[in-house]
């Protein structure tokens, strides 16, 4: 009787240590075109808390979604992490992504930041205002969207090229809105009223305008929080305004960074666990505290930089209608020759 005992005891013992053992060999692959420092200490959080060991490969966001497509059904990928909705809907149309049912990420986040039939879900909101010189321009000057095309702006804007995925989906926005036709006839003016041929990044459209290169620029407010934050950038970033437009109609032009569970996915289940601690309150502050981007997830306060370019009205359009669109916005920027 005794040995037997002893036996069960043992066994009972073997199977807990199997047990845990299988719940911290687990692990869920990442590829993120965040870069590592943006997203690791959410992911170590993750395994701090799961027992879930996360493995971190980063990239540029074409270039990943080109290597989930070439490995195919070997690919390590089990969660696909990027930037603006146009690539999570190529992903999606590459049929790259696996559709995703859970109740915490339907309440979490809005319905038009994520995809309705679960294949990819906004994590951050990124809004892209016009931003102005306040040295040489006051709010008086209103910049709404509608009024870049305006003779007295002729030579005084700056954004970045047409080839970038941020300005093709403000474009594809437009053109859900306002049509074809409009919309042409808008990026033509803009791009007339250019102050120099497109070239860097939003950071660099932000340095032009507080060089006086040009009065106006468009770009994503999570580059303007970064560089004020930045001794490198403090003293230009200090000089530039943020003003909301269409505030009395559609709303600001928003984007995501968002992710989406790869199809061939060796462990969905740990990916959709992720993905769910992203949405977490904490993390979700993280993100706004330590990348400056809003939270997608309702309630989640700003950081204090954000909050200083106060608060505003976003266009509430599905953002699955930018992806849709963005072949036909591409075309009609080349039309207007905005390089």
């Amino acid at each position: 009787m005794r040995l037997v005992s002893m036996v069960l005891c043992c066994s009972a013992l073997l199977s807990l240590a199997s047990q845990s053992a299988a719940v911290f060999s687990a692990e869920v692959n990442v590829y993120s075109a965040r870069q590592e420092e943006l997203i690791k200490p959410v992911l170590d959080e993750f395994s701090a808390s799961t027992g879930i060991r996360v493995n971190l490969i980063t990239g540029n966001a074409d270039e990943l979604i080109t290597r989930i497509a070439s490995e195919g059904r070997n690919s390590p990928a089990d969660l696909l992490i990027t930037t603006d909705v146009g690539r999570l809907y190529r992903a999606k149309q590459q049929q790259l992504l696996q559709p995703q049912r859970s109740e915490l990420l339907q309440q979490a986040i809005p319905a038009h930041l994520r995809d309705e039939a679960g294949y990819w879900f906004g994590l951050t909101v990124r809004a892209r205002p016009v931003m102005y010189a306040a040295d040489r321009l006051s709010e008086a000057d209103k910049a709404e969207l509608a009024d870049l095309t305006a003779e007295r702006w002729r030579g005084r804007i700056c954004v970045r090229s047409s080839g970038h995925i941020y300005n093709q989906s403000m474009v594809a926005a437009k053109l859900a809105h306002d049509g074809t036709a409009a919309t042409e006839q808008w990026v033509r003016g803009l791009v007339q009223n250019l102050a120099r041929p497109p070239r860097g990044g939003d950071r660099d459209q932000i340095r032009a305008l507080a060089a006086g290169v040009c009065d106006l620029a468009i770009a994503n407010t999570y580059y303007l929080a970064g560089m004020m934050n930045d001794p490198r950038d403090q003293q230009a970033a200090a000089s530039i305004a943020v003003y909301w437009p269409e505030q009395d109609s559609r709303g600001a032009h928003i984007n995501i960074s968002g992710a989406g569970v790869a199809v061939h996915a060796p462990n969905p289940a740990a990916a959709l666990q992720l993905l769910e601690f992203m949405l977490s309150d904490s993390s979700q502050q993280w993100y706004a505290e330590a990348n400056h981007e809003y939270p997608v997830r309702p309630g989640v306060a700003y950081s204090e930089t954000l909050q200083s370019y106060g608060d505003f009205k976003a266009d509430t359009l599905p953002l699955e209608r930018l992806g849709e669109l963005n072949a036909e916005a591409l075309r009609l920027m080349d039309r207007a020759r905005w390089r």
